[in-house]
């Protein structure tokens, strides 16, 4: 893959995460129980950049994203809960990964960064409020984390398994390292 080829893939993936994030803000709250939780369709996007590219690029991907989603519809404050959850997400869900796929599943990973995305916006309101009593709220955005993460790994598995350009962008990162051979080993092996 040539540079450029490299370049424009990345490009499309923080479009496309920057349209999901921009769509999933028209979506009422689906979670009741936990005022303010999303689903962060986005993070499916991560997964593959995650999943398809180097931690450099798909950190790329992340930050694109972040600055893109504020500029087109995004506040201080925001922008400041965003950058908190989506970083430790993303940080987190690399770590994991290294654990390599005979320790932990895609799902696993996605479920991770669903939970730590909650605990970084806790942080950042913590700090907001000067009171860590806001991290009473944890125990409720853990699980809709969870139950978000889930949701969010199973489509991201989908997308991983059944687009071909995803496949093919996989193979060419799994010829650069042995942990991204053996999860490409294991997508093709499901």
């Amino acid at each position: 893959m040539t540079k450029t080829q490299k370049s424009v893939y990345i490009a499309l993936l923080a479009a496309q995460a920057t349209v999901i994030a921009m769509l999933e803000r028209l979506i009422p709250n689906l979670f009741a129980f936990a005022p303010g939780a999303k689903l962060g369709l986005s993070n499916m996007i991560t997964l593959v950049a995650i999943f398809t590219l180097s931690s450099k690029d798909s950190f790329k991907v992340v930050t694109m994203r972040l600055l893109l989603s504020t500029l087109l519809g995004g506040t201080l404050s925001t922008f400041l809960y965003s950058f908190a959850g989506s970083y430790l997400s993303f940080f987190s869900m690399l770590a994991v990964r290294k654990l390599g796929p005979k320790r932990v599943s895609f799902i696993g990973i996605s479920a991770t960064g669903g939970i730590l995305f909650n605990v970084g916006q806790l942080l950042v309101a913590s700090f907001i409020a000067q009171s860590i009593s806001v991290m009473l709220y944890l125990p409720v955005l853990s699980f809709a984390g969870i139950l978000a993460g889930v949701a969010v790994g199973l489509a991201g598995n989908f997308m991983m398994k059944n687009i071909a350009t995803i496949k093919k962008m996989q193979s060419e990162e799994a010829k650069l390292s042995p942990l991204s051979q053996a999860w490409y080993e294991m997508t093709l092996g499901q």
